[in-house]
């Protein structure tokens, strides 16, 4: 075989084998990315799901933010505020206490209100 042809063979096959490497890294390494990113959506789903559960509670139709900490323990309390915020809940605030109420469950926090003002 002529040394050109074996010249441009030897180079291809060197390119082919350095991109397959490359792709098979950056394959690997963007699995490992997806698997990260699923984990934290799945904590942060389940700490939406567990501020749903106690502002859900039958009994009490707001709870106070100190409450909401104790139970969701490892957020900071922005972070906590943002995860209650998108499960759904809404702050107010009584006796210089942070409060948090769930939005579907405020006409029956008014309504509670209103029997208990009537009495």
């Amino acid at each position: 075989m002529k040394p050109e042809v074996l010249a441009i063979i030897s180079s291809l096959s060197g390119a082919i084998v350095g991109g397959g490497i490359s792709y098979l890294l950056q394959l690997n390494r963007l699995r490992h990315a997806h698997k990260l990113k699923i984990e934290e959506l799945k904590t942060e789903h389940m700490a939406e799901r567990t501020a749903r559960y106690y502002l859900s509670h039958k009994g009490y139709t707001d709870r106070k933010f100190e409450t909401l900490k104790k139970a969701l323990g490892g957020f900071e309390d922005d972070e906590l505020r943002k995860i209650l915020v998108r499960s759904g809940a809404v702050r107010s605030y009584r006796d210089d206490e942070e409060w948090w109420t769930l939005l579907e469950r405020m006409p029956e926090k008014i309504e509670k209100k209103r029997r208990n003002s009537s009495k």
